[in-house]
């Protein structure tokens, strides 16, 4: 039997369906054939990716909520977690899937918004002063609250707006070759949710169509020979490396798609951490690799930050470690340390991950790689707490932001202590969610843990608290 007729392989290929119901059916048929012993999943491992986009932004590989569970599970991940810019979308089958094959799961929102009091400074958007990417995480639910469902939709229409005027002038440079938004855009996301990677593979396709000889066009276009046009555009014409240079040539600072954003673009981060907060999920920061000018007052920027809200930091390791320049390579690994560092002093838990929203990415960091072992229980530590959280939230109401938590662990410390404990402790899924509510909500934390450390098998060792500072990293 050829790979192409493997039903195994078919069913996979349909966990990417735009259609929710071939989703939800393929993924339980591969649930079967483990059940049936047709195939095996191995036993979870110490290792975790808790920022991963799914195709409601982007997904290099075109992974669905769906697809990225069942993935993450049979490469062996016990932890992680999906992000998406602008939408909620994916929290809810996302929240199915990662529960129906055992991944400890988490949910989170990322956007850009506009820093006032960084407005003449680059923060970790490169050559936008101002201006920052921003994320939420532990979200529960696609649901969003009444009270700040205009944020939301001001979410989607903003990035909808500056697509569509990204279009419009992106085609009056490559005309004849035009895009109609609802027409070219749109039908390649499941829920009307676009990213330039989508604009720029509408322009592919679209020059493949309309001209005998797109190598020509784009050659002018971009102003390249058409030998190198032919080598990046690879056999199908829409090569990962093809799709970059044009994105990076027209729609990135200095094409003719670009237009500096103003302090109008984006939300602040007041408006968006009140987003957050209401669906009872956690704001935190995101960080580049240090090397921008706000980045290196990295201590002055989360103190304003930590003081509307912000309780955790997200980091992509590897663009900080594995970088083929070592002079390069041992600058970033040293702003990645102090980063590290700054975030333990400030009781600040890490959420790190790979994104896989662009050609190449991993799907889960090198945990074992020398550079990141130092690293590796700090990195877990965030990913249990987010976990921890994400299922006191849906079990009993007693996430990081319900007043429970405020009124018996007011410290960022006790926090991140107690929902830390809370991931070790409790598996993931309707298990995890039926030992929880198990548990009277009102007792004090320690209680909690108390109660729930005797339900552990005798073989299976406490979970660990609270790990030291990397005050010194070789």
């Amino acid at each position: 039997m050829s790979s192409i007729d493997n039903p195994t392989d078919q069913l996979e290929r349909t966990l990417n369906s735009f259609d929710a119901p071939t989703r939800v059916h393929s993924l339980t048929k591969l649930l079967t054939q483990v059940q049936h012993g047709a195939q095996s999943l191995p036993e979870p491992q110490e290792v975790a990716n808790m920022h991963a986009h799914t195709f409601f932004s982007f997904n290099a590989y075109g992974y669905s909520p769906a697809a990225l569970a069942w993935h993450g599970r049979k490469a062996g991940l016990k932890l992680m977690g999906i992000v998406d810019f602008d939408v909620l979308d994916g929290v809810d089958e996302w929240i199915w899937a990662s529960d129906l094959v055992g991944l400890r799961g988490s949910a989170g929102l990322e956007t850009r918004v506009f820093i006032p009091e960084f407005a003449d400074t680059e923060i970790n958007s490169p050559g936008e002063p101002g201006v920052a990417y921003h994320m939420g995480i532990g979200f529960t639910s696609s649901q969003i609250p009444p009270t700040t469902l205009e944020i939301a939709d001001d979410l989607k229409n903003r990035a909808s707006a500056r697509n569509r005027a990204l279009v419009n002038r992106v085609n009056a440079y490559l005309h004849p070759v035009t895009l109609d938004y609802e027409r070219d855009v749109l039908p390649l996301t499941p829920k009307g949710n676009a990213t330039e990677r989508h604009i720029v593979l509408a322009y592919i396709r679209a020059a493949q169509r309309q001209l005998a000889d797109p190598v020509a066009f784009w050659a002018e276009k971009l102003e390249m020979p058409p030998k190198t046009i032919q080598e990046r555009m690879g056999n199908d014409g829409d090569a990962p490396a093809f799709q970059n240079i044009i994105r990076k040539k027209l729609m990135k600072r200095g094409g003719v798609g670009y237009v500096q954003p103003s302090p109008h673009t984006f939300p602040n981060l007041d408006t968006f951490h009140r987003l957050i907060t209401a669906c009872g999920a956690i704001p935190c920061a995101a960080w580049l690799d240090g090397e921008s000018e706000g980045e290196q007052r990295m201590d002055q920027l989360l103190e304003m930050m930590i003081a509307q809200g912000v309780a955790a930091i997200n980091i992509i390791p590897d663009r900080n470690w594995n970088i083929a320049d070592p002079t390069l390579q041992q600058r970033k690994l040293e702003n990645l340390y102090q980063l590290v560092d700054l975030a333990q002093q400030l009781d600040l838990p890490l959420h790190i991950g790979t994104e896989m929203n662009s050609f190449g990415q991993k799907f889960v960091d090198d945990f074992d790689a020398p550079p990141l072992a130092p690293l590796r229980q700090t990195f877990l530590d965030g990913a249990y707490f987010v976990y921890g959280h994400v299922m006191m939230q849906r079990a009993l109401g007693r996430g990081y932001q319900s007043p429970w938590t405020h009124s018996h662990l007011p410290s960022r410390r006790d926090r991140n202590d107690f929902f830390s404990h809370i991931g070790h402790l409790i598996p993931p899924g309707p298990h995890g969610l039926r030992v929880l509510r198990r548990i009277d909500p009102d007792l004090s934390p320690a209680a909690i843990l108390t109660q729930l450390e005797k339900q552990q098998p005798s073989s299976q060792a406490s979970a660990p608290t609270r790990h030291g500072g990397l005050t010194t990293i070789h």
